[in-house]
């Protein structure tokens, strides 16, 4: 089946909410759009609703941003993976 490009013009301020939401349902902004019109197709109606309050946060991701939130402070985010490996076998000698 071929795909199509379809477009619409939101405000700014919604599609930047928008993308938030998804980025916390751990999809991107397209994701769910082709998500939203296959099951409107699919069921003839709007047939669902997802709201992040429902969803508790990954602890996985949770850390990860914390230690990205600690590098940022430490001036240490931009630092290669052979950098990290050099530091880390310096700090085991």
């Amino acid at each position: 089946m071929a795909n199509t490009l379809v477009q619409f013009r939101t405000e700014e301020s919604a599609r930047v909410k928008a993308v938030q939401i998804c980025e916390k349902l751990g999809i991107d902004l397209q994701t769910y759009l082709r998500m939203c019109m296959t099951r409107l197709v699919q069921e003839n109606g709007i047939p669902f609703s997802m709201n992040v309050s429902d969803i508790a946060e990954n602890k996985a991701v949770r850390a990860m941003k914390a230690a990205s939130r600690i590098a940022e402070q430490n001036g240490i985010s931009d630092m290669t993976l052979d950098e990290i490996n050099a530091e880390i076998e310096a700090v085991r000698k």
